[in-house]
């Protein structure tokens, strides 16, 4: 028997998962843990994810704000000054993933001894 789902629910189904693919990604994750402490500029933020390029950065930052998750502020200043920072719903954001933050932070050496463990028993 197969069920069929009512075309609303596959379209939720659908735009929950564009959701979880945005809030998901390695890249949102660290940037919105980075600003859950206040606004940072462009460069602030390629410095402190390292190993984004920039136009992964932009690529992200540009799609977080397309969802709601960051504003965007330019300042008539020479050179151009470009804030990024949470919006109110971006907040809600880091509320949820800042304790995966924590966690990843507390476990790092324990996780980083397991790999080594498995690579050198998976190289036996």
């Amino acid at each position: 028997m197969t069920v069929q789902l009512p075309d609303t629910a596959s379209e939720d189904c659908r735009a929950l998962g564009s959701i979880l693919a945005r809030v998901g990604d390695k890249w949102t994750v660290l940037i919105v843990v980075l600003l859950g402490d206040g606004p940072k500029r462009f460069n602030e933020i390629k410095r402190m994810v390292g190993g984004i390029s920039q136009r992964m950065l932009t690529f992200t930052l540009r799609g977080l704000e397309r969802d709601g998750l960051v504003t965007r502020t330019v300042f008539p200043t020479t050179p151009q000054r470009v804030d990024y920072e949470l919006t109110k719903l971006g907040s809600t954001l880091w509320e949820a993933v800042e304790p995966l933050s924590l966690w990843s932070r507390d476990h790092v050496s324990e996780i980083l001894t397991s790999r080594k463990q498995f690579d050198e028993n998976a190289a036996n």
